[in-house]
């Protein structure tokens, strides 16, 4: 086996131990969202040998090699050829009407890192692509040579959260009008020379959020994730499992987002309990919100370093639910509260006193 297809995954135990009880059963369907080299997908078929796996990627170059890693079990997977905002039409192709787990390992895989030919690494000298997929699609030679200098501010400012933005823009536009920027050398010079010395000093390299604006823009990487998220959710059975693995703050807050929305009630604050399907869809499964890797694990595995790890579980909000908190009503077992006793009505109410239960859910300090 060579290199590429022994790469580590990340949280590879973690992610088993969550989607572990989702997955037991007959005839479970799990989708892995981002295939890459198929470490993730090879253990998850490993730990559960009834298991059908759906395995998407947009990059032609990892399907084959993740063929290649999976031939063992090639008789209950599917590898498919698309984006993880096709997921919906690839469950219709394969006649799934719904699927138990789902996991979305987002970013650059390790293939397209370690390809220097591919041009995402600042590091070393390629053609400006950085195409998950290179058989579509404009490259980011393309971006860096015409879009505007305020076009250029824009991504590097919210797609690579970069605060010089307009400097890296005006010095790109400035350059390409002597010749054509095609090599990532050459752009990382760029960039580092449009920062300000001190800022270059700290925070790694000064390329680093200008590749990562140019590749989100490149791939539609947030649009496709923003979309993909609400349909993977509602591909879920009840007890279903999905776990997401972000490397960013932005992606990071897409999916809190998509999870908290259906980890809290959509029934009227006032009600003193759920009606019948108006309760939470999801429940977190993730401590404090998201999870991160441990030194240990950073140490064996340095791109582990930025991971957040969000999970959680499709619950059926059919049925009356619990009293929500402050409505004096009988919670599932539990004493009934005493009933509160009644405000002055010149007495403002607490902020807190009619919030709802799942208000809180996937609320965290560490984005």
């Amino acid at each position: 086996m060579g290199e590429r297809e022994r790469h580590v995954p990340v949280l590879l135990e973690r992610c088993l131990e969550l989607l572990a009880p989702a997955l037991t059963g007959p005839g479970a369907v799990h989708v892995d969202a981002t295939l890459g080299l198929g470490g993730h997908a090879e253990a998850v078929l490993a730990a559960h040998p009834d298991l059908t796996l759906v395995g998407l990627d947009r990059d032609p170059q990892a399907l084959e090699l993740a063929g290649r890693r999976l031939a063992r079990f090639a008789a209950r997977t599917h590898l498919v050829h698309a984006v993880y905002d096709e997921l919906p039409d690839v469950l219709a192709r394969l006649d799934i009407a719904a699927v138990n787990g789902l996991l979305f390992d987002l970013g650059v895989s390790s293939l397209q890192l370690d390809e220097a030919a591919r041009g995402f690494a600042y590091a070393q000298d390629a053609p400006l692509d950085m195409r998950m997929d290179q058989s579509r699609g404009q490259t980011a030679g393309d971006v860096v040579n015409t879009y505007s200098a305020a076009d250029l501010a824009r991504i590097l400012r919210v797609y690579g959260e970069e605060r010089f933005a307009s400097r890296i823009a005006a010095a790109i536009v400035r350059e390409r009008t002597k010749s054509p920027l095609t090599s990532s050398a050459r752009l990382a010079e760029l960039v580092r020379d449009a920062i300000p010395a001190p800022a270059r000093r700290t925070g790694g390299h000064p390329a680093k959020r200008t590749f990562q604006a140019l590749r989100i823009e490149v791939n539609g990487e947030l649009a496709a994730l923003e979309t993909a998220l609400p349909a993977a959710l509602d591909a879920l059975v009840p007890g279903g499992r999905m776990v997401v693995l972000s490397y960013h703050s932005l992606e990071d807050r897409l999916v809190k987002r998509a999870f908290a929305e259906r980890a809290r009630s959509t029934a009227p604050i006032e009600l003193p309990v759920e009606l019948p399907g108006m309760g939470p869809t999801l429940r977190l499964l993730t401590k404090g919100g998201s999870e991160s890797a441990s030194e240990t694990e950073v140490a064996l595995n340095p791109r582990a370093a930025s991971v957040r790890l969000r999970a959680a579980e499709r619950v059926d909000p059919a049925g009356t639910g619990p009293a929500r908190k402050g409505s004096g009503g009988q919670r599932p077992g539990r004493e009934p509260r005493p009933p509160r006793r009644p405000k002055a009505m010149h007495q403002p109410g607490t902020p807190t006193a009619n919030r709802r239960a799942g208000d809180k859910n996937g609320r965290s300090t560490s984005d």
